[in-house]
């Protein structure tokens, strides 16, 4: 289980959109040509693929910004671009996603770009269009001294090196020694066997392949390639030495005993993106205050998410907080939201594919009656978000003598039962304006009421969604226990 749920359920439903981002390195475009295979080619012994669909997706560099501002965070982008369509696409994209790419420079040379062409989940071919030179030294200084400015303007930098290029060894250490005057996390995703080139970041993450290939201890030796990572971040003065193990999980290497958090079991399509995933999810928790355990742990899930997507898929908050909500044991006071974070986490369930039930009432000292309500309620859909209404509205409705238990307590109450997934205080007299806000698929009431005198129904019915009536359980009800508590008096 994971610890501070309460704290990162904060960031993923609006947190993270308070934090800046530069991500600079090695931009590309990543082309998907999918069909159907069911034949070979008379014309030479290769599979013929009939082609059905073809999308483009920012890659490298780019996807681990795109990553980013999925989770919410304000992006600025650096690195290099060429001056042809490649880079339009590229550009039309990451703007749509609201990243900034003040800090990218054109060159002559073409867009780094992969075309990858798949059947039935299996990648055929893929085509590389890159040049073998590199940027001029006028374009290099001219990145170089870009992404230094930008440091002063963001909470956490990321080095995303495809080795394509971009991040020069001289961009690294002026970035780094930029970030370090001001405290700015650096985390650096390697490509070059040389970790001398991020000497000074905050956090470095090879994968195991990466690691072998800089330290020259051959993977299958796992104890000895992790003590000679230890032995690199010491070295080159790296706090952290992040390792992703594929199906082993996250090893972290740093001063004291190391942290290994497990791979999460899931069914995997494609890895390609997941280690963009992994350093955009690192950089997000460094910069919303999270320690390198909660961080690590948080990439983890996110990495597992989008090996189970075909093609470089940026990871989405409403993902993991679909995923952190049911799964990792909630406690009651973590499901009681303010009308804002309520309705933030209802698009994110909505987005994840979940099913929206809302109900409302007092629920004032709470009953059988109330709890057989609510277990109906959760039938009707996959998460069942609770109306309450505040002391205020229970006094305007049912005189000064109510509630008997107050808002905060009755609350607390309600989010502790399993049937309830959030809990939403309202001080009108009607739930209306809370379900004009969440817009439920289904709306429901009990007792005695049809479905034109139930509160909401229009603006359920707007969307296409539906109105359940249940019936009450008799003989239970806050009152008839109000009453019997007075007839019996004082009772010492």
């Amino acid at each position: 289980m994971i610890e501070d749920v309460h704290k990162i359920l904060q960031l993923l439903e609006g947190g993270f959109s308070d934090l800046h981002v530069l991500v600079v390195g090695d931009l590309m475009l990543d082309r998907y040509i999918l069909g159907e295979v069911d034949r070979i080619s008379p014309e030479a012994p290769v599979p013929v693929l009939r082609h059905a669909q073809r999308y483009e997706r920012p890659g490298g560099a780019a996807n681990v910004a795109m990553n980013l501002a999925g989770l919410g965070c304000k992006v600025v982008l650096g690195g290099f671009w060429g001056r042809d369509a490649e880079c339009n696409e590229l550009r039309a994209t990451l703007e749509k996603a609201g990243i900034d790419t003040v800090g990218v420079v054109s060159t002559t040379l073409p867009t780094v770009s992969k075309t990858r062409i798949i059947g039935r989940n299996q990648q055929l071919l893929r085509l590389d269009i890159e040049s073998r030179e590199k940027p001029s030294a006028e374009e290099a200084a001219e990145l170089e001294k870009t992404a230094v400015a930008l440091v002063e303007k963001v909470n956490v930098v990321v080095l995303s090196d495809y080795a394509k290029g971009a991040l020069t060894t001289s961009l690294c250490e002026a970035v780094i020694r930029a970030a370090r005057r001001r405290g700015v996390p650096v985390l650096a995703d390697p490509k070059t066997p040389d970790f001398s080139k991020y000497s000074g970041a905050t956090c470095v993450c090879p994968n195991l392949n990466e690691l072998s290939v800089a330290t020259g201890v051959p993977q299958h030796e796992l104890p000895a390639l992790i003590d000679a990572g230890g032995e690199q971040r010491r070295e080159h003065d790296i706090e952290y030495l992040v390792v992703t193990m594929s199906e082993k999980g996250i090893r972290v290497l740093r001063d004291g005993p190391s942290f290994h958090s497990p791979a999460r079991a899931r069914e995997v399509f494609d890895v390609s993106g997941a280690g963009d995933t992994v350093i955009a999810m690192l950089a997000a928790g460094f910069a919303g205050g999270l320690n390198i355990e909660r961080s690590v742990e948080l990439a983890n899930l996110a990495a597992g998410i989008v090996v189970g997507k075909v093609g470089t898929v940026p990871i989405a908050g409403h993902e993991l907080v679909s995923l952190l909500t049911p799964s990792m044991g909630l406690s009651g006071a973590d499901k009681v939201l303010d009308r804002h974070r309520m309705a933030q986490r209802v698009a994110e369930w909505r987005a994840g594919g979940e099913s929206i039930v809302f109900t409302n009432g007092c629920f004032d000292l709470l009953h059988v009656g109330h709890v057989t309500l609510l277990e109906d309620c959760r039938r009707f859909g996959t998460k069942l978000v609770l109306g309450l209404n505040t002391d205020a509205s229970i006094s305007r409705l049912k005189g000064p003598s109510r509630p008997v238990v107050g808002q905060n307590e009755r609350a607390r109450v309600m989010a502790a039962l399993a049937a309830v997934d959030a809990v939403v205080l309202f001080d009108e007299d009607t739930p209306l304006e809370v379900i004009q806000e969440l817009q439920p698929d289904v709306l429901v009431k009990g007792g005695d009421y049809s479905v034109e005198t139930v509160v909401g129904h229009e603006v359920v019915a707007a969307r296409g969604g539906r109105v359940e009536i249940v019936p009450t359980v008799e003989g239970f009800s806050t009152t008839n226990i109000v009453r019997k508590l007075s007839a019996q008096g004082p009772t010492c």
